[in-house]
């Protein structure tokens, strides 16, 4: 989501985290979950939906294991958290030092995400306007 742009895999998948971007610049905390979330929801019907695959599960694992080492986020599954204005600051900060990006590693998206972070998150649809505190 820190680098989310307005691109995705099809025009659903787009509207949809789109939609939960917004939600979250509106102050609703973020759940984690245990495999396929919300952003996921669009490709889910299709049965070869890489959302499915061992190796996004690692990089889940991977994102997870980043934000509680990196940041302090208790990010196992049923916890959640707000994005604030301050830790939407520190999530870049960090991510632009590439050491929240271990999740990336063979991410088709990556390129798109390292050019996002190099122009200062300037398109990123995320701003963490909302009022809820990290």
């Amino acid at each position: 989501m820190l680098t989310f742009v307005g691109r995705g895999y099809s025009a659903s998948f787009v509207q949809n985290l789109a939609g939960i971007v917004a939600r979250i610049d509106e102050g609703e905390s973020i759940k984690i979950v245990d495999g396929p979330d919300d952003i996921c929801a669009p490709l889910l019907t299709d049965p070869d939906a890489h959302c499915w695959l061992t190796r996004v599960r690692s990089r889940d694992i991977a994102a997870s294991e980043a934000l509680d080492a990196e940041l302090g986020i208790d990010a196992m599954a049923g916890s959640r958290f707000s994005v604030s204005p301050a830790l939407l600051m520190r999530l870049r900060s960090r991510f632009q030092a590439s050491s929240i990006r271990g999740a990336c590693a063979g991410c088709e998206w990556a390129a798109l995400c390292t050019d996002v972070a190099s122009e200062n998150f300037i398109q990123s649809k995320l701003q963490g306007s909302g009022q809820s505190a990290a």
